[in-house]
């Protein structure tokens, strides 16, 4: 499937905590606003072979001779790909258990956004499947 651009600032998930219900964190407000604005922006449901690539800006402190050197650079700190993996399934899925590969990377970038990309099972390998099941049952037929 053709990649998708996502025009939202990628947030990680962050740990609760039971006082989370009452104690609004900022890590917390901001993760929920998150949750809400892709829900608003995706609309469906996501394949179960997904390809995610996340955007994350550079910090404004950064000069911009820093800037253009670090554009499009693997991003290698905090926030964990797996913290934004797990806020992107959790804002579009409420059973995330159907979703069987996922393939993430992180970037630098002047804006943050998220390029998704739905891959489908392919036919040959479905029909690669069916035959192998077939040559078993015709093997044992045979014995």
């Amino acid at each position: 499937m053709k990649p998708v651009d996502i025009p939202i600032v990628p947030v990680p998930k962050p740990r609760m905590t039971r006082s989370d219900a009452w104690k609004k964190r900022p890590a917390v407000v901001r993760y929920f606003a998150f949750k809400d604005e892709l829900r608003g922006l995706v609309r469906g449901s996501l394949e179960p072979d997904v390809s995610l690539v996340f955007y994350l800006p550079m910090p404004k402190s950064w000069s911009e001779k820093k800037r253009v050197a670090m554009c499009g650079s693997p991003h290698q700190k905090k926030p964990d790909i797996d913290n934004l993996i797990k806020a992107f399934l959790d804002a579009l899925c409420d059973d995330d258990s159907y979703v069987y590969a996922i393939r993430a990377e992180k970037y630098w970038a002047y804006d943050g956004k998220i390029v998704l990309t739905e891959h489908t099972a392919s036919a040959t390998v479905l029909s690669d499947r069916k035959h192998k099941n077939e040559t078993k049952q015709s093997h044992r037929k045979k014995v």
